[in-house]
């Protein structure tokens, strides 16, 4: 009886399905024929099965007029503390401080506390770098198991002792070596406050380079391992060691419960200026907040470092004394010259009076009279005499001098969490007409120097070919994602025992976990040694493969048209993913389909939750093939040649390219086939500067460069190149305005004094010199129907502009790709320049994390490198009209160090160590490929004070471009036809795309409380993005509309059931107190949300 009920309402479903897709395609019909009446559908559509596939070149975004309120409102000055005013104020004259060699001098009374006692909390801790000098396993193996092992022993000799750690990825390998006996000795340690995990996620992640999708990611998977292991819920957020801080990290960890963090790794100017205004505790409050929801508790150190001399007050020969693992006899002293000494009746009084200085000059830079003192270094506490040495001789100080009232101090062990408490209470006790005694701040702590003219700038780009594949590894972990849940629910439904979702969903866990694993930061940084970047590497290799199986798995379950026959199919021979990488450290390759008289299915998967229009191109072993829809109809394609070197062509492969509509997290289905009646448009070809001999069926003109322009041009855009093959110029169709858009590239050298660039610092020899050639690089222009490109060989950069012709988002920027390759230079790091006439001056902005926008200023006060800054997935400068945005596809350098430009550093080879502790320089450059798009955008803005505002917002067109070129189309083809196979047309998931502001972050299935298993729920995280509308969102061919950050959630699936839909924190930790079934969805600008999501 119900499932006749069920089945009733899916036809239901299905037939309402068609009505929506037959109104989509007359409204799209209706835009194509009506010339100024409204351009879009409003709401949004499903996929038609009819649907044109150039939509009306008319086709614009519909923007709700009161979804353009925020970016107009945003950012009012609403913080104590901004810091690009601070950047201002500061003078960075860099004098001697005296013994705390960057700061001042620190005097105090000595009856200051008598009306309120000092409190100091000593903190030990121990940081361990998930690979660095050493792997993972091998740090694991020869220390961090047995730091582990001896806290257990050691805290419980002594309920006053304690210990706080970070690092998920540690503790859950070590868990799975223990007992239970050990297993609950921990549990109970961290029940009586003993033990505390503090932050809790994979590792302590890098804060420039990474994208916010891996570093929400890694919380979550740390935060999942806690509660199905240990049942605790981290409270204060601990980041001591990545170099530089984001507020994205502070408004993430904010979201998922936390209330209080830490920071260390802060400019040592701005740390001086801060000691001296006491404000190196404050609320860190985003940029774009109007209020003060984002406002999270922040307490930055204030010394060089987080090791023992550096963090009990401000002279690190004294603290260095107290450092006991530093005694005589050991493996390493003081280098101050001062050993400790062992704790006795006859030095105690002596000591405790010199330490206690310590703390109280350290309490003197801050509001209150709680001192936190970190007790802990890399690795620490591997051994049992170090923590006999470090607890035993502390306790004998503690003891002492809280046996003399006349100190007037009280001092113990404690957690990060119980100085946090101890200073909530002082806060509350202080606040005046509920004000806090502490100020807000907004802005960000890049770039970081911890020294002279040290800026940590250079990491920023180092081993680029990883950070590139670190997002190849994101948009596959979250494709994965998306389509094994949507798998997982037909396979429930339809009781598919073959569809292995148990380790599919261990494989996915294994990726999450080595993408999180490389957000460390010594990974994603390229700051390990060459063995540690080759043990990254291979693990991330390693989950891409699994990935691509788990897409195509899935994929084909889904898309099946009986899904009681996938347990009848081999695997091995079905879909197939077209890219393959064959090692951890070489590019991926398209695959040759080798094509027959009979078709076989190629499915394209669309990973946006937008409707998209792409070219697709694959390459097919005959010049004749054709290609279909799945019902049959001929799709018209663009044959090229397949390179072979820069001018020879291969005669045994061919690429062909085609147009495809997709429905939003959808797939589409294709058949190719050789076949002698195939009619390809051919690619056309020039050649400057060189020829080529074979010229196989294509036509190709050899000229030399003087005598014709090389200009590509599609119905948006127009470009010219110079005789070099770069481009000089772009000519905006719209109002036919010539624009001023040079590339060029150039190299830097490494300064000739003592310190010398290396993996961590940027230290250039002034200004980057002109790449020179002698003579004229060989240019390879290609025109085609869909796309066109020029390509120039230069000896270490291939460098090809792409414009696609077609219309909507991807025609709308100018695609550019550069192969680098500079494995044979000493000492030079090579950048892409692009110039224009937009008159930016000092101001350019780049992104944060791919979560925000951070205005920059270039300071002439400041040497070059300072002036360089993190990028993850844009960079623009802008003037009254127009705003030049460079987009990319992996987090590099970028600066404009004069008016009109944006300079991205692409590789860096470096021939020595920086002396930060890596012990080499970066000589294991790969061959790599770097993708960017560049979008120039008309702007209608007049006000200047616009331009003195502490945030900015891109436009819907470059957050989608950002989108489309984060997570490409991914094709899929059958490895050999089989015959009996059916598939359906096309798989749509949604009933219409996403509002054009919101983006699914992941869908990501929950684990459930059996080991290694999945649960019904999964995770949704949504992200409603900040937009500026002044830009024109005229002809996108986008079919969505924005809708004030409302969805519906029944009309949010086509082929599911929302059996529930419950708001959680962040990562999963939390519930809200009045969380239950939600109807609609509602999200604020800017703002990331997670539910827990039941599909059936």
């Amino acid at each position: 009886m119900l499932q006749e009920k069920i089945d009733h309402l899916e036809r239901l479903l299905a037939e309402n399905n068609e009505i929506i897709s037959n109104i989509r395609d007359s409204v799209i019909n209706l835009s194509e024929s009506v010339e100024d009446g409204p351009k879009s559908s409003q709401g949004n559509f499903s996929q038609g099965a009819g649907a044109p596939l150039l939509p009306s070149k008319q086709l614009s975004l519909v923007v709700d007029p009161e979804d353009c309120s925020f970016a107009l409102q945003s950012g009012s000055r609403n913080s104590d503390v901004q810091m690009l005013d601070v950047y201002s104020l500061i003078p960075f004259d860099n004098p001697d401080g005296g013994v705390w060699k960057q700061g001042f001098d620190i005097s105090y009374l000595f009856n200051e506390w008598d009306s309120k006692p000092l409190q100091v909390f000593v903190v030990p801790h121990s940081h361990n770098d998930p690979g660095w000098l050493k792997t993972f396993d091998d740090y694991f193996r020869e220390m961090t198991q047995y730091i582990f092992n001896n806290m257990v022993i050691k805290l419980k000799e002594d309920s006053r002792r304690k210990f706080m750690w970070s690092e998920i990825s540690y503790l859950s390998k070590w868990w799975d070596t223990i007992d239970k006996p050990k297993k609950d000795a921990v549990k109970s340690l961290l029940q009586n406050g003993q033990f505390e995990i503090v932050t809790g996620g994979w590792v302590m992640p890098d804060e420039a380079a990474p994208h916010y999708f891996a570093l929400i990611d890694q919380l979550i998977e740390g935060h999942q391992w806690l509660e199905k292991n240990l049942g605790v819920k981290p409270r204060s957020g601990w980041s001591i060691d990545p170099f530089g801080h984001s507020p994205t990290m502070a408004y993430l960890l904010k979201r998922a419960g936390f209330s209080h963090m830490l920071i260390q790794r802060v400019h040592y100017a701005v740390k001086k200026h801060f000691a001296l205004h006491k404000t190196l505790e404050f609320f860190w409050r985003q940029n774009w907040d109007l209020g003060s929801g984002t406002d999270i508790f922040c307490h930055m150190m204030p010394f060089y470092s987080y090791d023992i001399p550096h963090t009990c007050g401000p002279d690190p020969k004294i603290c260095c004394q107290f450092d006991f693992k530093r005694l005589p006899g050991g493996r390493f002293g003081c280098p101050w010259g001062v050993p400790p000494e062992t704790i006795h009746l006859g030095n105690v009084q002596k000591r405790a009076e010199m330490l206690l200085d310590q703390y109280r000059k350290k309490s003197k830079l801050f509001r209150t009279t709680v001192v936190l003192a970190p007790l802990g270094d890399d690795f620490r506490y591997c051994e049992r005499i170090e923590w006999d040495h470090q607890y035993k001789n502390y306790q004998l100080l503690f003891d002492y001098m809280n046996s003399h009232p006349e100190y007037n101090v009280k001092i113990q062990f404690g957690t990060l969490s119980d100085y946090f408490d101890a200073l909530d209470k002082e806060d509350v006790t202080i606040r005046k007409n509920s004000q806090s005694m502490f100020p807000v701040l907004s802005g960000d702590f890049f770039t970081y120097a911890d020294r002279d003219d040290h800026y940590w700038s250079g990491y920023f780009t180092s081993r680029p070919f990883y950070k590139r594949m670190d997002r190849i590894l994101e948009s596959h972990l979250r494709a994965a994602e998306i389509l094994y849940y949507f798998a997982l629910k037909q396979a429930q439904k339809y009781k598919i025992s073959k569809f292995l979702s148990s380790s599919h969903y261990m494989a996915l866990t294994e990726a999450r976990r080595n993408l999180g694993l490389f957000q460390h930061h010594d990974a994603i940084t390229g700051t390990a040694k060459d063995w540690v970047v080759v043990d990254y590497g291979t693990r991330l290799f390693h989950s891409l493969t699994n990935l691509k199986k788990i897409i195509g798995y899935s994929a084909l379950l889904l898309i099946l048209k009986d899904k009681n026959s996938y347990n009848s199919y081999s695997f091995d021979n079905l879909l197939d993913m077209d890219l393959k990488q064959n090692s951890q450290g070489s590019l991926p390759q398209k695959t040759v389909i080798m094509l027959s008289a009979e078709p076989r299915y190629l499915v394209v998967c669309n990973p946006s939750e937008q409707d998209r229009i792409s070219v697709v191109s694959v390459y097919v072993s005959s010049p004749t093939a054709q290609v279909s829809s799945a019902s049959g109809k001929p799709v018209e394609i663009q044959m090229s040649a397949v390179w072979n070197t820069a001018s020879t062509i291969s005669q045994t492969a061919y690429e062909i390219s085609f147009l495809v509509q997709m429905p939003p997290l959808g797939l589409k289905v294709y058949r190719i086939l050789e076949s002698a009646s195939s009619d390809p448009h051919l690619a056309e070809y020039v050649l400057h500067n060189g020829n080529v001999k074979d010229k196989g069926i294509f036509n190709m003109k050899n000229v030399k460069s003087t005598e014709e322009d090389i200009t590509l041009e599609n119905s948006f855009v127009k470009l010219r190149f110079d005789q070099s093959g770069l481009l000089e110029e772009m000519i905006n169709k719209e109002d036919s305005k010539h624009h001023e858009v040079k590339v060029q590239f150039s190299w830097y050298g490494t300064t000739s004094k003592k310190d010398k660039s290396g993996a961590y610092l940027f230290l250039p020899d002034g200004e980057a010199k002109p790449y020179v050639y002698t003579t004229l690089p060989f240019v390879r222009v290609q025109r085609g129907r869909f796309y066109s490109d020029v390509t120039c060989f230069l000896e270490h950069v291939t460098h090809r502009v792409r414009l696609y012709n077609i219309q909507g988002i991807d025609g709308q920027t100018v695609e550019v790709s550069n192969i680098v390759d500079i494995r044979k230079e000493h000492n030079r790091e090579i950048a892409m320049r692009i110039s224009s006439s937009i008159n930016s001056q000092n101001k350019f902005y780049t992104d944060l994390n791919g979560y925000q926008i951070q205005p920059r200023m270039t300071m002439s006060k400041l040497p070059l490198q300072a002036n360089v800054y993190p990028m993850t997935t844009m960079a623009y400068i802008q003037d009254t009209k127009h705003r030049l945005t460079l987009l990319s596809a992996q987090s590099l350098g970028v600066s404009s160090l004069k008016s009109g430009q944006i300079e991205v550093i692409m590789d860096r080879r470096l021939m020595q160590d920086d002396n930060r502790g890596l012990e080499q320089g970066v000589h294991d450059n790969k061959v790599t490929a770097n993708l960017f798009r560049i979008l120039l955008e008309k702007r209608s803005v007049v006000n200047m004070e616009e331009e003195k505002k502490s945030v900015s917002y891109p436009s819907l067109v470059s957050h989608i471009t950002s989108s489309f070129l984060n997570h490409p189309v991914f094709t899929m083809t059958e490895k050999i036809p089989v015959p009996t196979l059916q598939l359906l047309g096309e798989f749509s998931p949604l009933l219409s795309s996403l509002p054009c502001d919101i983006h699914l972050v992941n869908l990501r299935t929950i684990q459930s409380k059996v080991d290694g298993k999945h649960s019904d729920e999964a995770a949704l995280i949504l992200h409603r993005k900040g937009f500026d509308c002044r830009f024109s969102s005229r002809d996108t061919g986008l079919l969505c509309s924005t809708t004030q950050g409302k969805i519906l959630v029944q009309k949010l699936f086509s082929m599911f059931t929302v059996a529930s839909l419950i708001p959680s924190s962040l990562s999963l930790m939390h519930s809200p107190p009045d969380a239950r079934n939600i109807s609609e969805i509602n999200l604020s600008p800017m703002e990331i949300s997670t539910f827990r999501i039941q599909l059936r």
